[in-house]
């Protein structure tokens, strides 16, 4: 059987992709390959819960367009499926004078976005937050709080729903394209025939894309974000997600507070370079994966651009109490005690053979196939209209 479309990758983004292109051809026949026995068990099942207003994005840019659709679509399909959000909102911290000019160059970056933003006094933040001292704020009503794991067993209901065909456990070993179709051979020892080929591989894009053939010049290479749990005693200490200011120049947003939809709250992530794409033990090694990154000089350009801030996430990785001082700039009251490690994230991050680490989406197409190569945070609350853009891409190939 020669089916309509293929998709490697049982992630959020997958997922979406698949429901989009169904949605535009009802009645195709998709199969949708994941490599591990369950769905999210990736960046979609460890990511912070957050759906995101698009506060921090260029104005115009692809993030700041697909994050505002996505905050209001994801908002919709939980409305559609029963599954509850609450809109918390997220209040955004200068806690030194240096920070107070970025925080007011976001807030007019909000107002570039369409998005409302309250600007307020750090008299105002601590009223509202009173476990919270700040010399100025901006408070964000509509970023809100979910499970996006919830949303991905509906996403994959609905696709079931329709006919399509999810298989587990099962990856691809080789993938070649023909003049008529996508010949995928599994590590299950089947094969997949398809006219067209989506790949959303998430921390194996590259690998996925090299594998059929495609040349490229990036490398995922995988960041650690190390979370704690607060103690059951603090899950009040906070009413909306708090945020510092993000440091100018990195991509990472810095160690928030972020009350969670299960009512316990979480302190991180901090970005930690990883030694494993998938390796979520403190730790972990694969030796393939370093390898592979050591012998890529943007790897090594990349990091001697980024020496300080990496030194300082390393010691925050390895010791708790500096950890904590992250915390207590903006919330002095927490404690060692208070803070539980939990199962981390691993963010895929490509990284340019300059050193660039890429920001934006990275796609790659041939006349059968598209490859996903970089779904940038915040890829979870943008899903939906990333599908959508997905599936544009597959219709109506370059």
């Amino acid at each position: 059987m020669i089916h309509d479309y293929c998709v490697i990758g049982g992630g959020i983004v997958g997922l979406a992709t698949a429901r989009a292109l169904l949605q535009r051809q009802p009645g195709a026949s998709l199969v949708l390959l994941e490599k591990e026995e369950d769905l999210g068990r990736h960046q979609t099942g460890h990511n912070s819960g957050v759906i995101h207003s698009g506060i921090y994005y260029a104005p115009g840019s692809f993030k700041a367009k697909l994050c505002r659709e996505g905050c209001v679509r994801t908002k919709e399909f939980c409305q559609q499926h029963g599954i509850p959000y609450e809109e918390r909102g997220k209040m955004i911290v200068a806690t030194r004078p240096d920070e107070i000019p970025r925080l007011d160059a976001l807030h007019g970056r909000a107002g570039e976005n369409g998005i409302t933003a309250e600007l307020i006094p750090g008299e105002e933040v601590m009223r509202r937050e009173p476990n919270i001292t700040a010399l100025k704020g901006i408070y964000v009503p509509e970023a809100a709080i979910v499970s996006y794991t919830r949303i991905l067993e509906a996403l994959a209901q609905e696709l079931t729903d329709q006919g399509a065909e999810i298989r587990y456990a099962t990856a691809p070993d080789s993938i070649r394209e023909s003049g008529e179709h996508v010949t995928i051979s599994t590590t299950t020892g089947t094969t997949v025939q398809a006219r067209r080929l989506v790949a959303c591989a998430g921390l194996q894009s590259d690998r996925v894309a090299k594998m059929a053939g495609i040349d490229l010049d990036l490398r995922i290479v995988p960041f650690r974000g190390e979370y704690y749990r607060l103690a059951p005693a603090r899950n009040g200490v906070v009413n909306a997600m708090i945020y510092p200011v993000p440091e100018p120049g990195l991509p990472f947003l810095g160690t928030h507070l972020t009350p969670m939809i299960d009512g316990s709250v979480t302190v991180g992530p901090n970005a930690m370079l990883g030694l494993a794409r998938e390796g979520y033990p403190k730790f972990s090694l694969n030796l393939r994966d370093t390898l592979e990154m050591a012998a890529f000089p943007g790897f090594w350009k990349s990091i001697f651009q980024f020496i300080r801030p990496g030194l300082n996430e390393l010691g925050n990785s390895l010791f708790k109490s500096r950890y904590l001082e992250e915390c207590r700039r903006y919330c002095p009251e927490l404690t060692l005690a208070d803070l539980t490690p939990m199962t981390c994230g691993i963010r895929a991050q490509a990284v340019m053979a300059d050193g660039t680490m890429q920001q934006d989406f990275v796609f790659r197409t041939t006349p059968r196939m598209v490859h996903v190569c970089n779904a940038p945070s915040p890829a979870a609350t943008s899903a939906l209209p990333i599908g959508d853009l997905v599936a544009d891409k597959v219709l109506s190939p370059a």
